[in-house]
């Protein structure tokens, strides 16, 4: 084993004991490589379906693939009731821990209840298969059963992150035409309730002469305060959902029916709803989650600390732990909440042994100190995952040492919401894995880094830089953009249409021994804490504002989040002759509202003027040189390469 100039290992192999035991051995990757279509429907074969597959895929109508077509199956079903008929039914599907600190083990027997409750009452509100509902919840136990619960009918589901605004609700309600919302009463944010019903309420008010397509409120009960309420409209889920018949048979759907949609920044400002359908969709998220983090059912504690509104939540806390009859840790709260012990007392507590989180909180967990998780029993972790980002090698050694005192091994997950399911990772029982590294495409995947022409980049004695391709289809792929195949097309297809491959959006690097590294975006949409946000999204946020003319936005390096954003802001001239020192607060706040929170920028310079290009290009690339305190690259094709004088001399 060979050292960095730091003293560490530029590798990590797992333990002879490890690997003995591993679910995915070497072998995989040469039965991925010589027989797709069989290694794909061997996958396929883990799950049950009601009506078996003749055909694997079908790509005739390419860019929009057909996995396992004439095949029937329903996801439900396969994620509850057949654990349940054999003999798992008493087996803890979740150990739900609540911010304050009530807690809940569920058992397969009772989520296939609660389920088909669930399912029941929908059928009962005259919900049927291809309508879409919309799930805006935090991270309570009703939530996971109504995803279940549209699944079991045939509904398409649409979750919102519980931290999004009552706008960014609306756009993603009105778009895929939600017949129902699914939310609570509030949630509990760092030990004090916080409302939620009420950002719907605000979401379903008149906009103009444009009525919701809602027809339906159903409002779990949380924390308990007084919500405003409409009668006819709004329904309590304890004395509707809770009363219904705890028996209901799944009936099987085709492979191709839609199973969520999921919506993302684009760069256009208007968020992209990414379809997935259901055999495809499940098979991938149910082998990945089997061979990457090497899952025991019956025996591992399984904890994803993602949130069910990002597609980690979907395919790593719902649909592909519970298709493999997983036991694992949900919880509703913040890590900080009541104190930083928070995470590792859920370990300690429960014995998780795979922790699957985002290299964010592993940062924010350094800065906090090493004494706090060093106060801690973490023996029981035996596997170690990573997503959302790529993860610098300076945390990914901390990760190791401080949680998996120096023998676990780290899964460094690459793959978006559009895959569904992980594309690139270390395999934990066969890679020598790289602090850094994504290393190399699963078993059944392909994918390649090519220059701007398509061509493959050539290995020699330094690292190759280019750009991130998908030249084959994968069960778990999208299946387009929500009502926009025009925009699937474009968006990800267009730019290497010649060769007929999906572009990630993602530059990357092959080392010299070919292992691949994630270089993070190369398009308008910032990485903040593992969470999508597009410079347009919040440049429309912020002209929202009187006071702003005109605003650029770009994601700048961030040693705990990732990617801090950065605004540079263009005022009328009436805001600018009044311009106080609130402003910046003011533009803040507007952004926290409109988006999210999260999107929130961490600093906004207030400019006299913008550079840009003869065509009125702004050049972002240039104000992320800013943003980053670097020497300006090529300010050649800027109509006055003086602005960033201005710039420097009016930013605050």
């Amino acid at each position: 084993m060979t050292e960095t100039a730091a003293g560490h290992p530029d590798s990590y192999p797992p333990s002879a004991e490890f690997a003995a035991a591993a679910n995915a051995g070497a072998d995989l990757y040469e039965r991925g490589e010589t027989d797709r279509d069989g290694f794909w429907a061997e996958q396929a074969a883990r799950l049950h379906w009601h009506k078996p597959f003749a055909r694997v895929l079908d790509w005739s109508d390419a860019p929009v693939a057909r996995w396992f077509a004439d095949g029937e199956l329903n996801v439900a079903y396969n994620c509850l009731d057949r654990h349940v008929l054999d003999g798992h039914g008493d087996q803890v599907a979740i150990h739900w821990e609540g911010e304050p600190g009530d807690s809940r083990a569920i058992t397969y027997r009772e989520l296939l209840d609660e389920v088909s409750r669930a399912a029941n009452y929908l059928t009962e509100l005259g919900l049927q298969a291809g309508d879409r509902v919309a799930i805006y919840m935090p991270m309570v136990p009703e939530a996971i059963v109504s995803m279940l619960a549209c699944a079991r009918l045939g509904l398409t589901h649409s979750v919102v992150f519980a931290g999004f605004s009552p706008s960014a609700l609306r756009q993603r309600v009105d778009d895929a035409e939600a017949r129902l919302i699914i939310t609570t009463d509030g949630q509990w944010r760092r030990g004090k309730p916080a409302p939620l019903k009420e950002a719907v309420d605000e979401a379903l008010a008149a906009k103009g002469d444009v009525p919701s397509s809602v027809e339906h409120v159903l409002v779990v009960r949380r924390v308990g305060t007084e919500v405003p309420w409409t009668d006819g409209r709004d329904l309590w889920w304890h004395e509707t959902v809770a009363t219904a018949h705890p028996e209901h048979e799944a009936r099987p759907f085709p492979a191709e029916h839609p199973l969520f949609i999921l919506y993302t920044s684009g760069t256009t400002g208007k968020p992209k709803g990414i379809l997935h359908t259901s055999g495809g969709y499940l098979t991938q998220a149910a082998y990945t989650h089997h061979n990457v983090f090497d899952h025991k059912p019956g025996t591992d504690i399984y904890w994803c600390t993602a949130d069910i509104g990002w597609v980690t939540g979907h395919s790593y806390i719902v649909y592909g732990p519970l298709a493999n009859r997983a036991t694992q840790v949900v919880y509703e709260g913040t890590p900080n909440s009541p104190t930083e012990h928070r995470h590792f007392q859920i370990i300690e507590k429960y014995g998780v042994t795979i922790y699957y989180t985002a290299p964010t909180l592993i940062r924010t967990f350094m800065k906090w100190g090493r004494e706090i998780p060093d106060a801690h029993n973490l023996t029981s972790l035996r596997l170690l995952g990573s997503v959302g980002e790529p993860i610098n090698p300076e945390a990914w050694r901390w990760y190791r040492e401080v949680f998996g005192a120096n023998k676990t091994p780290i899964v460094d997950t690459w793959w978006q919401t559009e895959t569904g399911a992980i594309m690139i990772s270390p395999l934990p029982g066969v890679t020598a894995a790289k602090p850094g590294a994504a290393m190399r495409p699963l078993p059944g995947i392909s994918a390649k880094v090519v220059d701007e022409e398509g061509k493959p980049v050539q290995l020699g004695e330094t690292e190759a830089n280019g750009y991130l391709v998908l030249d084959q289809p994968w069960p778990s792929m999208l299946r387009g953009i929500w009502g926009d195949m025009q925009r699937y097309r474009a968006t990800y297809w267009e730019r290497y249409a010649e060769q007929g491959w999906y572009f990630a959006g993602d530059g990357a690097k092959l080392d010299t021994d070919g292992d691949l590294w994630v270089l993070g975006r190369v398009d308008d949409v910032m990485n903040v804490s593992g969470h999508r946000i597009s410079t347009a999204e919040v440049e429309s946020a912020l002209v929202g504002h009187q006071g702003v003319a005109e605003a650029a936005v770009v994601g700048a390096s961030d040693a705990t989040t990732g990617q801090g954003i950065v605004a540079f802001v263009i005022l009328t001239a009436e805001a600018a002759a009044h311009a106080g020192d609130g402003l910046v607060d003011e533009l803040k706040a507007e952004v926290a509202k409109e988006i999210s929170p999260i999107a929130k920028p961490r600093e906004i310079h207030i400019v006299p003027e913008l550079p840009k290009t003869r065509s009125g290009k702004i050049m972002r690339r240039l104000l992320r040189d800013v943003a980053e305190g670097r020497e300006l690259g090529d300010t050649s094709t800027l109509v006055d390469p003086g602005v960033f004088e201005a710039i420097r001399a009016g930013g605050n």
